[in-house]
């Protein structure tokens, strides 16, 4: 059975990628136009207030995004991304973040990234991205 472009995505991405290993976050699912990434909060993601850093959160919604915007095959990067936030994680939350495609055209394409607990679904964040996309493959040949 031959991979599907967005497994080859997935793998190219999550190999590359430094800031999965350094998050601690792992690719839970993915398809064409969405992906969903996780991560268990640790001390070393908390702020001075003891939550989670608010740009960690913001990394890993950029994480699902990249996935999610790169899952063609065709190479797509950010031009806007926005995000709120809505509740606090703690050390020990395990959040994921998944991606779903809102809207792509031939150049532009957006999508909507919804921040959660596991176990509970509580909504953490919501991001927004927009990316560019380019008429070339995401893999360098």
């Amino acid at each position: 059975m031959e991979e599907k472009t967005y497994e080859k995505v997935r793998d190219h991405i999550y190999k590359n990628d430094r800031l999965f290993a350094f998050l601690g976050a792992e690719v839970t699912d993915m398809g064409e136009g969405f992906a969903e990434v996780s991560m268990t909060v640790t001390e070393n993601h908390l702020n001075a207030a003891d939550v989670c850093q608010g740009g960690v959160i913001f990394t890993l919604a950029d994480l699902a995004f990249a996935l999610a915007s790169n899952s063609y095959g065709t190479l797509a990067l950010a031009i806007n991304a926005t995000i709120n936030y809505f509740k606090p994680a703690k050390i020990g939350d395990t959040l994921k973040a998944r991606a779903e495609e809102f809207n792509r055209g031939k150049s532009l394409a957006t999508y909507h990234i919804t921040i959660t607990k596991e176990g509970t679904n509580e909504k953490v964040a919501f991001f927004t991205g927009m990316v560019y996309r380019f008429d070339k493959s995401i893999f360098s040949e």
